[in-house]
């Protein structure tokens, strides 16, 4: 074997994910971001039986303000040999559970903790922060008016319907599905509030073509998780869930949201991730039960679905159709709600939703699922994971 083959071997179900928690979702809670981490860490130790003095590694994202020390204090956790954080926002939730499964599996750590706390609902939008508004590329852009997400991914949405011919039905049929699984869903922001056809193409724009349906809710929230031996978690009160295969993926030439410098623009970096997740994994994706799709914008459904191999380049648009993503669908997507309708903390509510489909406890349950894509924030550098049961 290859030093790679024995790597990819090296973590393939040999890990797994044996506790979640989170907090509550709301437009605006009280506390602070460090009290819901913890609260949601202790939530997730006390689902998989772990005691917090056991807890050994950490990762998060850049953009956590609550950091791994403050936490392992008030948490309570022991000496930490482990610690990392992944850049670009939504796009690092897979990868802080890759960062964990590599240290478990490493012997660098044995009970890793996993976590995203934001006040996103009740906190200011990062764009605002005019001091760091300008890097090199920005220079061309913002200038002119793209100085939002939604109008980056506007940009992209407009170029991939006139390429590809997709209108504002599939992307209502995106919508549609996340809000549905919301309905049936007690800790949805949307729980039992309906989304109708009319309600979507009648709704205010936000960066034509995106109307509000098509953006993901602002949210405040925690979750988190613990990773440890799939040997442990055997042991654990919580049925494992394994993490079978994880990628990170930043194409050449990228440049976040519009991928301007790439020779093609609509071919992002779920393409890049996909190509290494799948060469390393025992299946494929047709053999995926359940996928949770980072959804901060409905046409990265689509746009994912492509690169993920689910369809053919330009087919993620029509794959939309005849119901395809609802429960009982070709695909099953975002079962919670996503970051659409159940809650939006950079994609880490995705992760514990793909834990609760393989536990065969959600609230929106597919039957026998026994294997779940999770992936990152498409647009940006990204990452995804294989769960199995």
């Amino acid at each position: 074997m290859t030093v790679s083959e024995v790597a990819v071997a090296a973590l393939k179900d040999v890990t797994a994910i044996a506790g979640i928690g989170q907090t509550a979702f709301a437009k605006q809670l009280p506390e602070s971001e460090k009290t819901l981490a913890c609260r949601a860490i202790v939530a997730a130790l006390d689902d998989a039986g772990i005691a917090a003095s056991e807890v050994d590694a950490f990762a998060s994202y850049t953009m956590e303000e609550t950091d791994e020390v403050e936490v392992a204090k008030v948490i309570g956790a022991g000496d930490v040999t482990f610690f990392s954080k992944v850049g670009f926002g939504g796009g690092g939730s897979c990868a802080t559970i890759a960062h964990l499964a590599a240290a478990v599996a490493t012997g660098q750590a044995s009970v890793g903790v996993a976590w995203r706390s934001r006040k996103r609902g009740s906190g200011p939008r990062p764009w605002k922060n005019t001091a760091v508004q300008l890097p090199t590329p920005a220079q061309w852009t913002r200038p002119y008016g793209l100085l939002r997400p939604a109008d980056e991914i506007g940009m992209l949405a407009r170029r991939y319907m006139h390429e590809y011919g997709a209108t504002r039905d599939h992307l209502f049929n995106v919508a549609l599905a996340c809000r549905n699984r919301a309905n049936q869903n007690p800790d949805a922001v949307m729980y039992e509030r309906p989304l109708t056809r009319d309600m979507y193409m009648t709704s205010r724009w936000i960066s034509e073509p995106l109307c509000l349906f098509d953006n993901c809710l602002e949210t405040d929230g925690a979750l988190a998780c613990v990773i440890v031996s799939a040997e442990r978690a055997r042991d654990c009160r919580q049925k494992p869930v394994y993490i079978h295969s994880v990628a990170q993926g930043l194409p050449a030439q990228h440049h976040g949201m519009v991928n301007y410098w790439n020779d093609d623009p609509l071919t992002g970096p779920a393409w890049t991730a996909a190509r290494k997740l799948w060469k390393q994994a025992d299946f494929g994706p047709d053999d995926v039960d359940v996928a949770q799709i980072y959804d901060a914008f409905t046409p990265l459904i689509p746009l994912s679905l492509e690169g993920y191999g689910f369809c053919g380049r330009g087919e993620g648009a029509a794959f939309t159709e005849g119901g395809a993503l609802e429960s009982g669908g070709r695909l099953p997507i975002n079962t919670g709600g996503g970051g659409l309708s159940e809650a939006y903390v950079h994609g880490f509510n995705l992760i514990n939703e793909g834990v609760k489909q393989l536990r065969g406890v959600s609230t929106a349950q597919v039957p026998n699922a026994g294997t779940c894509l999770v992936t990152a924030g498409e647009g940006v550098p990204t990452s995804a994971v294989l769960l199995r049961s």
